[in-house]
């Protein structure tokens, strides 16, 4: 039995890669290997492979790696977004690509609330100076911001932007949302949401601006030189979606400038940035390392799904979470 499983090329094992708990959930339908490895022998290798599980987009689905894999049927990502997948290229080799979706968005949405609350109550500052060995008082001009009653306007009003209306709800946030199309009237009840036709107006708005939309061609830049302007100079710029959704020249500018307040980042573009970046040398933004998905359960759980998907497609069945070109 053991010798009938499938093979599935995988990135890495480790700080780069999957930790060993959840290359155990892969194993017991797979047999797997490492990209490193593979390269070492792709003529070897390659024809035996099913399926490629794409972690962070590693490997890379490029069409250099896809044309060492002829027997490959499925690309599995972990994540709900596709963006660094050629959808349409991959599925014209007869390659199904397929994603997971739901099972991120608590924990994303819960990155959202803490990133937007550890900006407005300045926590990273408090524990610097709370663990500086030069403090010897704490300085009263340590202020930040009501979270409580403040306005939070959502630009992406999907299963993670409704999970984070639904976590400002229990901070008594009211709640603005943008999206391409209005949510149902027992949607916005159930967070207490109010649609915005125009996002012009939820910029102008709202106390802290949440990114929570997909990376396309329509949203690459969303928030620019204008969209910033448009903001209260109190307001907070929290985006959880992807860096080049923001131009981040412009968001800079805005930093510098106090045409915002702050912005507090779990995406940037590229990720990590150059060590010389501005955005790193500036005191009022935060930025996290695209960890909104790093639970263990939540990894656990996406990668029990890629493995349900990968599984179904190598089988020739209805695959559960198939990603189709639009």
């Amino acid at each position: 039995m053991e010798d009938n499983k499938p093979w599935a090329l995988i990135s890495e094992l480790g700080d780069q890669g999957y930790l060993g708990k959840v290359t155990d959930i892969m194993k017991q339908h797979f047999h797997i290997i490492c990209y490193k490895d593979f390269l070492q022998n792709p003529q070897l290798h390659g024809p035996k492979i099913q399926a490629m599980f794409v972690w962070n987009a590693c490997p890379a689905a490029e069409p250099s790696l896809l044309s060492l894999l002829p027997s490959l049927k499925v690309v599995a990502n972990g994540g709900v977004g596709i963006d660094h997948l050629d959808v349409p290229y991959i599925n014209s080799l007869g390659v199904k690509v397929t994603n997971t979706p739901g099972v991120v968005s608590n924990a994303t949405a819960d990155m959202a609330l803490a990133l937007l609350l550890a900006s407005a109550r300045t926590v990273l500052e408090g524990h610097q100076i709370s663990v500086d060995p030069k403090t010897t008082y704490i300085p009263q001009t340590l202020m930040g911001v009501e979270v409580t009653g403040s306005t939070m306007g959502i630009i992406g009003m999907g299963h993670i932007g409704h999970k984070i209306a639904r976590r400002g709800k229990g901070f008594d946030m009211k709640i603005l949302y943008h999206n391409r199309s209005r949510r149902s009237v027992e949607d916005e009840r159930a967070v207490g949401a109010t649609y915005c036709a125009n996002m012009d107006e939820l910029l102008k708005e709202s106390d802290f601006v949440v990114l929570a939309v997909n990376l396309t061609s329509a949203t690459t830049g969303l928030i620019s030189h204008r969209e910033l302007s448009l903001m209260k100079p109190t307001a907070t710029l929290v985006n959880i979606s992807r860096g080049l959704v923001v131009d981040q020249d412009a968001l800079v500018k805005a930093l510098q400038s106090g045409t915002i307040r702050a912005a507090a980042l779990d995406v940037t573009h590229p990720e990590p940035l150059p060590r010389d970046h501005p955005l790193l040398r500036l005191p009022n933004v935060i930025i996290t390392p695209h960890i909104g998905t790093n639970t263990y359960a939540t990894t656990s759980e996406m990668v029990q799904m890629m493995v349900e998907n990968a599984v179904a497609a190598v089988k020739g069945q209805t695959i559960p979470n198939e990603v189709k070109p639009k």
